[in-house]
């Protein structure tokens, strides 16, 4: 059980990580971060950005290597139509003008960043 519980806090690591390197990157690129880590009873959204009047539902994924598959895969249908709930739920939460929406993934792997914009 103890390699177990030392792989979860090796991830839980590696994915609070992934979350600050991919929110410095959103900065890098002109973003406001909006929200980190916000909750709901259905789950949890990594992060809210927003650029121009565009705000962003990001989810980050990192992974050590790509030896399971990209990262990116890891965000299937069933977790795409999560995050739209969740979305739905924060625009529900939060008085936020905005242009449009969009749906991104970070994927990183070791320490190379991959920004999908308009994943689904």
């Amino acid at each position: 059980m103890r390699a177990k519980k030392s792989s979860n806090l090796s991830n839980n690591a590696r994915g609070r990580w992934g979350e600050d390197l991919a929110a410095r990157h959103y900065e890098r690129l002109g973003y406001a971060v909006l929200d980190r880590n916000w909750r709901s009873s259905t789950g949890e959204l990594d992060l809210v950005v927003e650029r121009d009047g565009t705000l962003v539902f990001s989810e980050v994924k990192a992974r050590r290597t790509d030896r399971y598959g990209p990262a990116a895969a890891a965000v299937g249908a069933d977790k795409q139509r999560r995050i739209r709930q969740l979305a739905r739920e924060w625009l529900d939460a939060h008085d936020v003008p905005r242009d449009g929406l969009r749906f991104d993934v970070v994927a990183i792997t070791g320490t190379t960043v991959q920004l999908i914009e308009s994943a689904f």
